[in-house]
C-alpha cells in the first residue's frame, strides 16, 4: 500500500480515461479524483512535440496549483503508414471535434493501404508527481494494426480501429484491455517503479 487513502489528481476529465486509473491505481490506496472533481479549471497549453513533454507540462501546473500528487498521461496513436501520424495530435486531429470524425478520417487516409502495412501502436507517458514534488515519468506501448472499419462497443477514442490480434479494442471487455494496454504498460512501469521507491 502506498498510504493511506491519498488524493490522487488525475489532469484529465476524460471520464474513460479516470476509469481506467481508477480501477488500476485505487488497490495502491491513492483516491483518485478528476481534475474537475479536484476544483481545478485550468486547461493546460499542450506545447509540447512529444507525448513525455506533454505529460510533464500538464502533471506540473497542477501540482503548481494543488501542491498535491498529480498525474498526466498524453497518450495518443502512432500510425506507421501516416508517418507517425495522428502521434501528438491524437486528441485533435485534422481538426475534428469528436471521435468517430477522427476514426473516419484515419480511415479514409488508408483506405489503399495494404494489410501488413497497417501496422500502428499507442504510446501513453505517465509524468507523476508525488506529494513531496518527487517526479516519475515512464512510457507504455501497444503493437497492432489499424482495421477497415470501426468494431465493437467499448473503450473510446481510436479504440474501434485498432486491432489488437484479431479484435478490436473496442471489443475487448474492461479487464482485457486494462491488462495490455499502453496505458496498463505504462501504469505497470509506474507501479514498479513505485514499489521500488517504497523499499528504498
Amino acid at each position: 500500500m502506498i498510504g493511506e487513502h491519498m488524493k490522487l489528481i488525475i489532469a484529465s476529465n476524460n471520464k474513460g480515461k479516470i476509469r481506467e486509473y481508477k480501477q488500476l491505481l485505487e488497490p495502491f490506496g491513492y483516491d483518485v479524483v478528476s481534475q474537475s472533481e479536484a476544483g481545478i479549471n485550468i486547461e493546460v497549453e499542450e506545447t509540447g512535440t512529444t507525448f513525455a513533454e506533454n505529460s510533464a507540462l500538464k502533471a506540473r501546473a497542477i501540482y503548481d496549483i494543488t501542491k498535491n500528487a498529480v498525474l498526466a498521461d498524453d497518450s495518443g496513436l502512432v500510425v506507421d503508414a501516416l508517418n507517425g501520424e495522428p502521434g501528438v495530435y491524437s486528441a485533435r486531429y485534422g481538426g475534428c471535434d469528436n471521435d468517430k470524425d477522427r476514426v473516419d478520417l484515419i480511415l479514409d487516409k488508408m483506405k489503399d493501404v495494404k494489410d501488413e502495412d497497417r501496422t500502428a501502436h499507442f504510446v501513453c507517458t505517465i509524468h507523476f508527481i508525488r506529494e513531496n514534488g518527487e517526479e516519475i515519468a515512464v512510457e507504455g506501448r501497444v503493437y497492432g494494426k489499424i482495421g477497415y472499419s470501426p468494431i465493437g462497443e467499448n473503450g473510446f477514442g481510436y479504440d474501434p480501429i485498432f486491432m489488437y490480434n484479431d479484435k478490436s479494442f473496442a471489443q475487448l471487455s474492461a479487464e482485457e484491455k486494462n491488462s495490455v494496454s499502453h496505458r496498463a504498460n505504462a501504469l505497470k512501469a509506474l507501479t514498479e517503479k513505485l514499489r521500488e521507491q517504497e523499499g528504498r
